[in-house]
């Protein structure tokens, strides 16, 4: 082996080491305004709508295409133009997390949604910088394997803002889980220090460029709305399915913080790692279209399992097969999608694109709370789960569409043609 080739290799082990360890640092934030702080909520007691508002303070996921120009045309002076980026919205949410670890949800309710909604925000930024960071540094032969690690490391983020704050509360009190979950985001600045530079890539000269230029462009291809819709509803069905299942497991099922935490928010959350990187794997061996139906597919299905948890009660044994099928088809269809988002950025706006796609794709899991919380009042838990499967049928059916424009990217979601 040549001198080139172990430095080429090196580099490699570097970049797809960087992109598993930010992975980690966006995926931290997600959980902390969602799903833990829904636990927090259900065991102070607040009802059920209240709750289901309360999803919605995660909206910054949807919007964050507004002010990413801002990130594609200004530079931080720290760091550069993405890892500038990264660093201040890490020291942000470490900020927020302990501003929420000082409140009361049952006497401050309103207050620590909008902290929330903050979070969020810093969150989202994040998002947008490592996205583009990530684009910007993988060459198209490793964005399969880059998918897969993002996948690895933001998963395994959410076991431990997810599963083991859960564990946690039980024995330390939700205050306390929040104040640690602050410091793991300062210590994650390690890894932004750390990650290379990527590929200097010529900014828009003007913000109004940094808007209007990747917007025509995207726009301008083929199918362009096709591939709008399939970023929105590709995920629908898992976002719908997944809105409350915290609530669910917890108030509707019977299940403990420590056993929703263990089983649901730790063991489950690993079989998506593996289902992550099994993903990552098939997808150097098939192509990208056969991979996003049938992992699609898998997602839908799965639904299916929280339904017969209604019949079960709270089976240790039923949980364990049911989240462990639900996320590791979940983790093996967020390898590719990412690999098809990825795919479909130019270079030059990748802040801009990925977070438009990426915002689209957050729609269903923002806003459908509300709308689950009715759901579940007017038809019962397991009638519900039942509805979430044939939401993600238009998803598949748009792949199906567009199967011949998503033949042009190769099982690591390479572009093949023109």
């Amino acid at each position: 082996m040549t001198l080139t080739s172990v430095a080429e290799a090196e580099g490699r082990r570097r970049r797809l080491l960087a992109i598993a360890l930010l992975g980690f640092a966006s995926g931290l934030p997600l959980a902390l305004s969602a799903s833990s702080l829904q636990a927090w909520f259900t065991v102070a007691g607040l009802d059920l709508r209240t709750i289901g508002w309360a999803t919605l303070a995660g909206q910054a996921y949807v919007f964050k295409f507004l002010w990413a120009p801002l990130l594609d045309r200004y530079a931080p002076p720290l760091l550069g133009r993405r890892r500038g980026w990264i660093l201040l919205s890490q020291l942000g949410c470490a900020a927020m997390l302990l501003a929420m670890s000082a409140l009361d949800p049952s006497r401050q309710t309103a207050m620590m949604i909008g902290v929330a909604v903050v979070l969020a925000l810093f969150s989202a930024t994040q998002d947008i910088a490592f996205d583009a960071h990530r684009t910007d540094l993988l060459p198209a032969a490793e964005r399969g394997w880059g998918s897969a690690l993002t996948q690895t490391g933001y998963r395994l983020a959410m076991v431990v803002s997810g599963g083991v704050a859960l564990i946690l509360a039980d024995h330390i009190g939700w205050p306390r889980v929040y104040q640690v979950m602050a410091l793991l985001m300062v210590l994650a600045t390690v890894a932004t220090w750390w990650s290379a530079d990527a590929p200097a890539q010529r900014r828009p000269r003007t913000l109004v460029d940094a808007v209007v230029l990747p917007l025509r462009e995207f726009l301008s291809r083929p199918a362009a709305w096709g591939w709008l819709l399939l970023i929105v509803f590709y995920k629908f069905g898992d976002a719908f399915s997944q809105a409350l299942s915290t609530t669910f497991l917890l108030r509707g099922v019977g299940f403990s913080q420590t056993e929703v935490g263990t089983i649901n928010k730790t063991f489950g959350l690993l079989f998506a790692l593996g289902g992550a990187l099994l993903g990552g794997w098939l997808l150097t061996r098939i192509r990208l279209v056969s991979a996003l139906l049938w992992f699609g597919l898998l997602q839908a299905l799965t639904n299916f399992g929280y339904a017969w948890l209604t019949t079960t009660g709270a089976d240790r044994e039923a949980l364990i097969l049911v989240v462990c099928l639900d996320q590791g088809a979940g983790g093996m269809g967020a390898t590719a999608f990412g690999a098809l988002v990825m795919a479909l950025c130019d270079l030059r706006f990748s802040a801009f694109q990925f977070a438009l796609l990426s915002s689209l794709s957050a729609i269903g899991r923002v806003f459908l709370g509300p709308l689950a919380a009715f759901s579940v009042e007017a038809l019962g838990w397991g009638p519900f789960f039942v509805l979430t499967f044939f939401t993600a049928l238009p998803g598949l059916a748009l792949v199906w569409w567009l199967r011949a424009r998503i033949h042009d990217f190769d099982p690591i979601g390479m572009r093949t043609s023109a």
